[in-house]
């Protein structure tokens, strides 16, 4: 059995030039945890994009309902003045005034109805904040 050399205090082993210091190690840590974060923000601002351009879809659907309920209202306005300022033979035409209403009107609520679904679907942005809640863990070296 050999025995192992007796070191003495001048053989203590020195760190090579390319061994990281701690200093290295800070600033790359530091450098990383950075780059993180921006990472993240840049998921979080491309998820927000598309809520909302949803929302902004919906939104103009919201407009082009109240814009057909606006014409629906004149054309409400004439058939009832026509209505009031009966015309013997005018009665086909008061009809077709409320019919063409009635049309706006349903156009008008189905835009209205498609608007309400196209701003349900305006959410946060989840993948980036399910991925910082990840951060602590993966600092803390856990997986």
């Amino acid at each position: 059995m050999a025995s192992e050399p007796v070191r003495s205090s001048s053989d203590v082993v020195r760190p090579s030039p390319d061994d990281p210091t701690i200093g290295r190690l800070v600033t790359d840590a530091t450098r990383d945890i950075s780059t993180l974060i921006s990472k993240e923000i840049e998921l979080a601002k491309s998820e927000l994009k598309v809520s909302v351009r949803a929302g902004g879809t919906g939104i103009g659907l919201f407009a082009g309902a109240a814009f057909l309920v606006l014409l629906a209202i004149v054309m409400f306005s004439m058939a009832l003045a026509y209505l009031i300022n009966w015309n013997g033979d005018g009665l086909a035409l008061q009809w077709a005034f409320l019919i063409v209403f009635a049309v706006y009107v349903l156009i008008a609520a189905l835009l209205g109805w498609i608007g309400v679904k196209k701003v349900q679907k305006v959410r946060a942005p989840e993948k980036a904040i399910a991925q910082a809640q990840e951060i602590p863990r993966a600092l803390k070296g856990e997986h």
